[in-house]
């Protein structure tokens, strides 16, 4: 399936690892302010595709990339590159939240004063902004002095994401955000994905086919290290064509 004007478009992409060709010859398109599906079994390469399209693989001398990941049409490989300003572009939820060693203010305010806003009034507009995108402003707001440590691990996801988002990406890439997660937690965290979804291109990773039916436009089946079927979310997992992800949707592969 190809689109007009993707906003990641991956042509040809294999990604070695310490020897091992861990993704291989990936082509997919995918569209501005959808939320697309990686689903696949353990191992498959659903993290490592995740990490290549912010380049978090690079700090990885093992790691051999080839082919190209294009975001606005512009390959985030090529040489002249800026990478702090293309990983500027996308918001990384992880599978467990790593919110700063600091207070929930600055952990907000961190990712804007290093882009140039220092004004306090600024900052607190972005502050209060960001933390009632994410339904956190009500829960946090008397004690934004205090240590994000301190916070409930779903807040903590919150959090992160408000933070990922203060810095206005136009990409969120979630890896399993809600696995370490409470079933409330959870439920807030897809609620916010959806409602993000007019906004951003969202990219989730997930080992969850009910919640992929959930949130998804799109799903990705990967298998092995390829992309063995890829469409709208009820084609792939209600009508399937291929065998594999056939037998993957029926838990036959886990």
């Amino acid at each position: 399936m190809t689109f007009e004007s993707p906003h990641i478009r991956v042509k040809d992409l294999n990604v070695h690892i310490g020897g091992n060709h861990i993704l291989k010859n990936i082509n997919i398109d995918i569209p501005d302010k959808k939320l697309t599906s990686f689903i696949g079994p353990s191992g498959c390469g659903k993290t490592t595709l995740l990490k290549t399209f912010n380049r978090l693989l690079d700090r990885n001398k093992d790691v051999q990339i080839d082919g190209q990941v294009l975001v606005d049409g512009e390959n985030i490989y090529g040489k002249d590159i800026e990478v702090t300003s293309m990983r500027q572009k996308m918001g990384l939820l992880s599978q467990r939240p790593f919110p700063l060693p600091m207070s929930i203010y600055d952990n907000i305010a961190y990712g804007p004063r290093l882009h140039g806003t220092t004004k306090k009034k600024e900052l607190d507009v972005l502050v209060e902004h960001y933390l009632t995108a994410t339904g956190l402003w009500d829960e946090v707001k008397d004690r934004l002095n205090g240590s994000a440590a301190r916070l409930s691990i779903g807040q903590q996801q919150r959090l992160c994401l408000a933070r990922g988002l203060a810095v206005e990406p136009e990409i969120i890439l979630g890896d399993e955000p809600t696995s370490a997660l409470d079933p409330i937690s959870t439920q807030k965290i897809e609620e916010l994905f959806l409602q993000l979804k007019d906004k951003y291109t969202l990219v989730l990773v997930t080992h969850i086919l009910r919640q992929a039916r959930r949130l998804s436009d799109y799903i990705a089946f990967l298998y092995m290290g390829e992309i063995i079927e890829f469409g709208p979310t009820e084609d792939i997992l209600l009508r399937p064509k291929e065998k594999l992800t056939q037998e993957y949707v029926k838990g036959y592969i886990s």
